[in-house]
């Protein structure tokens, strides 16, 4: 998991070979001003998807991985507490991998939260069990899809 603040983002562009469009597109939009729904960058490979999420306690939010996407998250019109435990260390999952959706829940809380304001950012590698969208208010969020 990364964490920073989004004039910084660049800086991890090596990470993978889709970051570099990721960033661009990021960097040539209004967050704000994104209307809600997906954009395909390049095929299913590299996604922006806007939403707005609904409130949510740490005890709504389920631990998450994804096994063929990498996740960057971005708060826009508000605060975000995400969880992260390693997905190594995530309790059996609840219900079994869906392979449409690229997503294993697991139970329990995570072992730790952040806060990401807006102009901020953080990723989520296939190896990091997450948990976002705490907020007590709901708010507008951006997740870029990178295939890993």
């Amino acid at each position: 998991m990364i964490v920073d603040k989004l004039e910084n983002i660049e800086k991890y562009v090596a990470l993978n070979p889709l970051f570099a469009q990721a960033v661009e597109f990021l960097k040539a939009h209004d967050l704000n001003t994104l209307e809600i729904g997906k954009t395909e960058l390049k095929g299913k490979d590299l996604l922006v998807n806007v939403t707005q999420t609904k409130p949510k306690t740490k005890e709504q939010a389920r631990l998450e991985t994804h096994r063929d996407f990498i996740d960057i998250q971005i708060p826009v019109s508000g605060v975000e507490y995400m969880g992260y435990t390693a997905a190594t260390d995530c309790a059996p999952a609840d219900a079994p991998y869906n392979a449409e959706k690229d997503i294993t829940f697991f139970e329990g809380l995570a072992e730790s939260y952040i806060e990401v304001k807006p102009g901020m950012f953080a990723i989520f590698f296939p190896q990091d069990g997450h948990a976002p969208g705490i907020t007590p208010d709901g708010l507008k969020k951006v997740i870029v899809k990178v295939k890993a």
